[in-house]
């Protein structure tokens, strides 16, 4: 059940006239949606980014006080992210915040005996929560920095959980033996708290943040129980009552919201709102800047659609 602090933890709006803000996975009904609604009601230029069906986000985004921009983005597909930035290249003179919110947490029930691989070889979670996003964030770095030069600050936000404790240092560098997937979801989580916490040490133009916004009640869980629909329709069967009991998307979006826009926010891991404290993996350096120079060579490598 959510705590009634992360219940109750707002945000408290900011005016963010002429700021422009990028929101990953911000499908209907989401905890990116939520977050792109609320930033574009305050005066944000947004840009959200779905696997498929971009526009009917934007129909149902159209309402808010700015204009909402959107691309898809396979978090999974180098051409994808490439395709992204390139369009945002072209399309934006700035970028004051990256939020990397997109993110999949499949086999709940953890019946997986072995590791599922995406298309180049990756496991899942880890291609899809931290390889993408990592590489989003270095193919968008230059934006960002611009823009650090030009107004004094820029903001990575990666939305993980409290979940990362559940990853280990290890399993960033190696395969997980024995595999588990809940495991695999916790490293790639450990994984973007050593992302927020080096890119904060390597650029003092940015900040950057790792948060967890809660037990919310939304449609991470569905690609999970996709075969199993027997326990799928369970699921939907009790949905009234795990929305009482688990924080609605705009609840659950509070911190994100609270890391992208709270004036003088020192970079770090935030819970309800508040600094809190991460596992103790997630505070070893000497990870975090191994794990980083690893992911820039990868990236290195990457072929380019340019």
């Amino acid at each position: 059940m959510a705590g009634t602090g992360e219940r109750h933890a707002r945000a408290r709006p900011v005016d963010l006239s002429g700021r422009t803000i990028v929101v990953t996975g911000a499908s209907a009904g989401s905890l990116g949606f939520a977050t792109a609604r609320a930033l574009a009601d305050w005066g944000a230029n947004v840009v959200v980014t779905t696997r498929s069906d971009t526009a009917s986000v934007l129909r149902a985004l159209s309402g808010v006080r700015r204009s909402v921009a959107g691309h898809p983005l396979d978090l999974t597909d180098v051409a994808s992210v490439d395709s992204f930035a390139d369009w945002f290249a072209r399309t934006a003179d700035r970028l004051d915040v990256l939020i990397n919110n997109a993110g999949v947490h499949l086999d709940l029930r953890s019946k997986w005996p072995e590791p599922r691989h995406t298309a180049d070889g990756h496991e899942i979670h880890w291609r899809t929560n931290y390889l993408g996003p990592a590489h989003l964030t270095h193919r968008l770095l230059p934006h960002l920095l611009a823009t650090a030069e030009q107004s004094g600050e820029a903001r990575v936000v990666n939305v993980v959980s409290k979940l990362h404790a559940r990853g280990r240092n290890a399993y960033l560098f190696a395969p997980i033996d024995p595999y588990d997937s809940w495991t695999a979801y916790g490293t790639s989580k450990l994984a973007l708290v050593h992302s927020a916490s080096e890119l904060a040490r390597r650029y003092s133009a940015l900040r950057a943040y790792a948060l967890h916004p809660g037990s919310v009640f939304s449609h991470i869980a569905d690609r999970g129980l996709e075969e199993r629909p027997v326990l799928s329709t369970v699921r939907r069967a009790f949905a009234p009552i795990e929305r009482r009991l688990l924080l609605s998307p705009d609840q659950g979006a509070q911190t994100t919201l609270h890391c992208a826009t709270a004036p003088d926010l020192p970079s770090g891991y935030y819970r309800a709102c508040a600094p809190a404290a991460c596992s103790r993996d997630a505070q070893d350096r000497a990870v975090a800047t191994r794990l980083w120079d690893d992911t820039a060579a990868w990236v290195g490598t990457l072929p380019s659609m340019r």
